[in-house]
């Protein structure tokens, strides 16, 4: 059997920094929407369950691109990467469902931005990417802005924030996983097989501990899937309109919606701290995704939303 390798690519399309910063506001829309829909279903349905459920619904609205997978004809290697990226989604996606239902939804979204951090930390470790000097001290200044949002020892560190701490890294590992993937897989492809390897993963886990949904609680979970899949695509709108470094920043907005949300709908109270942390591994993130462009190296910092759910 033959690897799998990109087709040509076109020929990108000129920048438009306007039209990508609409699309990346329209992505942190749309992902905000996911938080609110998972929080509002809360813990009434065990958060392996919701994460199937939600994956089951997004392998139907991608039905029309799953066909190509069909005609695949992977090496051995690119199936067991395809598989290690299934397993290690599985479990980051789990971690995020049970936090958002037991923490605030500023806390679950700035903790979110960690996997960033966690990606650059393991470029340098296993893809030989180098960690310069100044983008160190920025991961060692993300990394006290999640000292400042978790606080110990001045407040109580809840289940769901180490459950956090512990999504972003398996979320992050994904990200890795994907971008070795893509050098000899086409995008369709590497995302198909996600919800094909994370949909098998967590049916065990979801029938360990079924609960029967309502016919609400599925609506509720068919919509997380419809706005997750639509911020996918939006963002990559953003990416196609404008280079990542002026984007990235724009992510920040979706902190300050999820506080304001949090506060209005949810009447969650507005933690200032958890803000100053999530502006600090934002301003860090976009520093390094800056850096990279500016040095014209192939880009490792993900976006925000892409190592979300």
């Amino acid at each position: 059997m033959t690897e799998l390798t990109n087709p040509p690519a076109a020929n990108p399309p000129a920048a438009n920094p306007l039209r990508g910063v609409f699309w990346m506001v329209v992505t942190g829309v749309l992902f905000v929407g996911v938080t609110a829909l998972v929080k509002w279903l809360g813990t009434r349905i065990p958060a392996p369950e919701a994460a199937f459920l939600r994956f089951l619904f997004g392998l139907f609205i991608l039905l029309p691109v799953l066909r190509p997978l069909l005609r695949m004809r992977p090496s051995k290697r690119i199936w067991t990467l395809f598989c290690v990226r299934g397993a290690v989604h599985t479990v980051g996606v789990s971690l995020w469902f049970f936090a958002m239902a037991r923490i605030p939804i500023a806390d679950v979204t700035a903790m979110n931005y960690l996997s960033p951090v966690y990606v650059t930390l393991g470029a340098a470790l296993f893809l030989g990417e180098r960690l310069a000097a100044r983008r160190l001290l920025a991961v060692v200044a993300a990394l006290v802005g999640a000292v400042i949002i978790l606080r110990p020892g001045f407040r109580e560190v809840e289940p769901g924030h180490l459950a956090m701490l512990f999504a972003a890294f398996f979320l992050g590992a994904s990200y890795l996983i994907a971008k070795r993937l893509t050098q000899e897989c086409s995008p369709v492809q590497v995302v198909a097989m996600l919800s094909v390897t994370v949909a098998i993963g967590l049916a065990p886990l979801a029938v360990m501990n079924w609960v029967t949904p309502s016919l609400g609680q599925l609506g509720i979970l068919a919509a997380v899937a419809l706005l997750g899949t639509a911020g996918h695509y939006t963002m990559t709108l953003a990416f196609r309109a404008a280079p990542l470094a002026l984007t990235q920043p724009v992510t920040f907005l979706q902190l300050v919606w999820a506080v304001v949300l949090g506060a209005l709908v949810f009447g969650e109270p507005i933690d200032l701290w958890v803000v100053l942390g999530g502006t600090m591994i934002v301003m860090a993130i976009s520093f390094i995704s800056f850096r990279e462009a500016q040095l014209k190296r192939r880009a490792v910092t993900p976006p925000v939303p892409a190592t979300k759910v």
